[in-house]
């Protein structure tokens, strides 16, 4: 099926004008198809046109009355002739549900056998459901009805009220484009509460109902706390009616920002004990969905190139709203350690693209750029251009760009406008320098005898103005911090320190180079740093400094072991020691080599922190994946952990993975754990632990490669357990194979999952020269989904410096 071009898109806005969808789901079969009706009113300038529908039987097509021949269905498209001025198009048609992801998905519960479902549309995924004109820029209002088993409970976009025993209506929305439209429908349990006048909700499946009540007033008081702080920001009230927040299971995102009804992964109801980090992480998820409702939903993009006006203003804004107005601090750190993390490797990636690109990419490879650049490098940006502008011009420019469009579209030159008219200067520069362009300049530090100089190099000819502040940090961690504009290629600054760290503040986005003098310090010195940001600051330095093999891997592991025992943030040492385990030392180093110390520190760590922290949990967590001490591990599953710690079914998993892995469980220990935890989170763990087992390698495989029925988060945890850097020898004969059988996937599953898929499950830890061919053989064939060739460029990269690093240190 083709995919829609920006050309076609901007034809069929011109020749519709959509008045609205009446959409008819009956779900009371007993297979793995439904039946939908859309009855969708519009007026048209052109007699032709077409509608977009993906079905496993299209039913019926009737125009102004008169039924079509099924059998023009070319491709996913039904073409429309003899349209005239005000028409009425009704389509009846069987489709599939998914197991992917998109679509309508359904999902049973291995718990207690359940069926549960909920539409996901995101881009070319609402055809799967209902019958529709899928773009951006055609928005219209929605009135659903649906049949469904009587004991389900119906959620959408508008409030759903119960007419008879399983037959729901959905009021009336406001426009909405399709790709933020959905159906939840099943045996869900709910929460309802309401605040300030707006009805809001939770929901789950049924066998998580104890954990999401447990959990039901800190997810609520963030919400609360969340549109206080945008209805102090944006003159217009939170628009559409209802609030429901809905946990759904196999979800192949974080969360979907669908008006009124937020569908979020359930991974987010957490089962037992987590980390203060991953509680403030859901609440910035939920607040960055909120952000949405005016970023993304009232205000829409015209086309994907845009789609940085949705993604990085609510990832700027559930930072920002985050921090000042949650009960979750920490935010901007976590910004820096995770999210930041993720976008400079992006921007420095072969895939890189500017945060808002000419609108050349179809839909489906707009698709790929749902990555580090729209999400982290953009909303880094607007910190920045908020910072420059002053509130007072930043807020009034985006309430300005809100009013002008509300229900509707618009684009970046608009939004310039607004903010322009508010009071801001020279943005035309600002944009060209930020948002047109990729890649990012780095700061370097040279020490002077009346100070230290800054150097800003760039990979072209962009001259981007910096706006941060450089910190000079004595050998017991007291600081002195200097703000600097640099403009142009070098400043001086009166600072003269044990260490000297370029925008230690992380105000802006760039890399940073730590002089000779700094990184010889760093080990005294980084430790009895205050400011958990700037420590940030300084390990995405190291990161970047390493994969550029600029600094020795080794010198990075030793700082991360003198630095760990006064590290207090649980992001931090979450953030690093994944770094460690996926990049240092699965890549970079000898892993059975160089994992001892990591593994050692770490232990010596868990001894000294607080019993029933989270910053016990998170080291645990860690701890676990780098031992190799089996029978203290077999101990922990005992009930011998250490004081304070809870050993829940999660942590329990995560032990057993280990332990496979060091050869101490097999098959049968897999088999036990899953006894002990019938749910369907144990069934995505126990994938993952039974792709670990050497002897389970061929079945995991085929599985990948072949199955379109295996939900998203058992595909994601077999790949993720396939590969192992211990395990080098027993997954060579699968290396090579990725080349040749990953393109298949493609077929069998769309939309995020392929991309996923191909990330998670590319040879990783194979660091070999002879891989660059096929990997650019792959990239080249346009045959190949964009998502696969996207995902293989990125593969690519990061061998391409493993390799790098290696041949420098040896």
């Amino acid at each position: 099926m083709r995919a829609l071009t920006v050309e076609e898109a901007r034809q069929r806005a011109a020749d519709l004008d959509l008045r609205s969808y009446e959409v008819a789901f009956d779900l009371t079969g007993s297979g793995d198809t439904f039946v939908t009706t859309s009855r969708i009113r519009f007026g048209a300038t052109s007699s032709t046109s077409w509608v977009d529908v993906k079905p496993e039987r299209l039913i019926s097509v009737v125009v102004n009355g008169e039924a079509l021949d099924v059998g023009a269905l070319d491709g996913g498209r039904f073409p429309l002739a003899g349209l005239t001025a005000e028409n009425e198009l009704v389509v009846t048609a069987e489709l599939k549900y998914s197991a992917d992801g998109e679509g309508l998905v359904r999902s049973v519960d291995a718990a207690d056998g359940r069926v549960y479902t909920y539409g996901m549309s995101s881009l070319e995924s609402a055809p799967r459901y209902f019958p529709c004109f899928d773009q951006p820029d055609l928005k219209a209002p929605y009135t659903m009805t649906v049949k469904c088993p009587e004991d389900w409970v119906v959620l959408g976009n508008g409030a759903a009220t119960r007419t008879a025993p399983g037959e729901w209506v959905l009021a009336e929305t406001k426009p909405l484009s399709t790709y933020f439209v959905t159906l939840v429908a099943g045996p869900y349990h709910l929460t309802r509460s309401e605040y300030d006048g707006i009805p809001l909700g939770l929901a789950c499946r049924q066998s998580l109902q104890e954990h999401l009540e447990r959990d039901a007033e800190d997810l609520f008081r963030s919400t609360r706390e969340a549109f206080d702080a945008y209805h102090g920001m944006f003159r217009q009230r939170y628009p559409f009616g209802e609030y429901w927040q809905v946990f759904v299971p196999d979800f192949n995102l974080g969360a979907m920002e669908n008006p009124g009804c937020v569908t979020v992964s359930d991974d987010l109801v957490f089962r037992g004990p987590v980390t203060e980090a991953e509680r403030s992480t859901r609440s910035r998820v939920l607040v960055h969905e909120m952000a949405h409702m005016w970023f993304g939903d009232l205000v829409t993009m015209k086309w994907w190139n845009d789609m940085w006006l949705n993604e990085s203003f609510a990832e700027y804004m559930a930072h920002r709203v985050s921090e000042d107005a949650t009960s979750y601090g920490g935010n901007w750190t976590d910004f820096a350690f995770v999210r930041k993390w993720w976008g400079l490797q992006t921007d420095q990636s072969s895939s890189t693209h500017p945060v808002a690109p000419d609108s050349l990419k179809d839909a489906r490879q707009s698709l790929d750029d749902f990555d580090g650049i729209s999400y982290a490098k953009g909303a880094a940006v607007l910190k920045q251009l908020a910072k420059y502008l002053g509130d007072d011009v930043f807020l009034k420019g985006v309430n300005a760009h809100l009013e002008a469009h509300e229900y509707g579209n618009a684009e970046l030159g608009e939004f310039i406008q607004k903010l322009t008219e508010a009071g801001a200067r020279d943005l035309d520069a600002w944009s060209e320098q930020w948002l047109r362009t990729s890649g990012l300049d780095t700061i370097s530090v040279e020490r002077t005898d009346s100070g230290v100089v800054l150097h800003r190099t760039s990979p072209d000819d962009s001259r981007r103005l910096h706006k941060l502040s450089v910190g000079g940090y004595a050998a017991e961690g007291s600081a002195t911090l200097v703000d600097v504009v640099l403009a142009g290629d070098s400043a001086e600054v009166a600072l003269s320190n044990d260490v000297v760290i370029a925008d230690a503040n992380d105000d802006t986005w760039v890399k940073i180079r730590l002089d000779a003098v700094s990184l010889a310090n760093l080990p005294e010195v980084l430790p009895k740093i205050a400011d958990s940001t700037t420590r940030a600051v300084v390990w995405n330095s190291i990161r970047d400094s390493v994969a550029d093999a600029e600094l020795d891997p080794r010198r990075a592991l030793e700082l991360f072991v003198a630095a760990l025992p006064e590290e207090d943030s649980d992001i931090a040492v979450g953030s690093l020691a994944q770094w460690l385990e996926a990049r240092v030392l699965g890549r970079y180093l000898d892993y059975e080599q160089h994992r001892g110390p990591v593994a050692d520190a770490l232990g010596n760590k868990l001894t000294t922190t607080a019993p029933g922290s989270s910053l016990q949990l998170i080291v645990a967590r860690t701890f676990v994946a780098t031992t190799d001490d089996a029978d203290l591990l077999r101990s922990w599953l005992n009930g011998a952990g250490p004081d304070g710690l809870v050993v829940d079914a999660d942590l329990r998993w995560a032990i057993v993975l280990r332990l496979v892995r060091l050869g101490a469980f097999g098959a049968a220990e897999i088999d036990a754990e899953l006894a002990r935890d019938k749910s369907t989170e144990g069934v995505t763990h126990a994938a993952r632990c039974r792709a670990a087992l050497p002897d389970g390698k061929e079945a995991a495989w085929a599985r990948i490669m072949t199955d379109p029925a295996i939900g998203v988060q058992e595909l994601l945890a077999t790949a993720d357990g396939f590969w192992h850097p211990s395990q080098s020898a027993i997954t060579a004969p699968y290396v090579q194979r990725f080349f040749t059988d990953i393109a298949r996937t493609a077929e069998i599953r769309a939309g995020m999952v392929v991309g996923l898929t191909a990330s998670r499950i590319a040879p990783r830890y194979a660091i070999d020269e002879q891989l660059i061919a096929p990997a650019e053989a792959l990239i080249a064939d346009e045959s190949v989904s964009p998502g696969i060739r996207r995902q293989t460029a990125n593969f690519l990269d990061d061998l391409r410096r493993a390799v790098a690093v290696r041949r420098t240190f040896g």
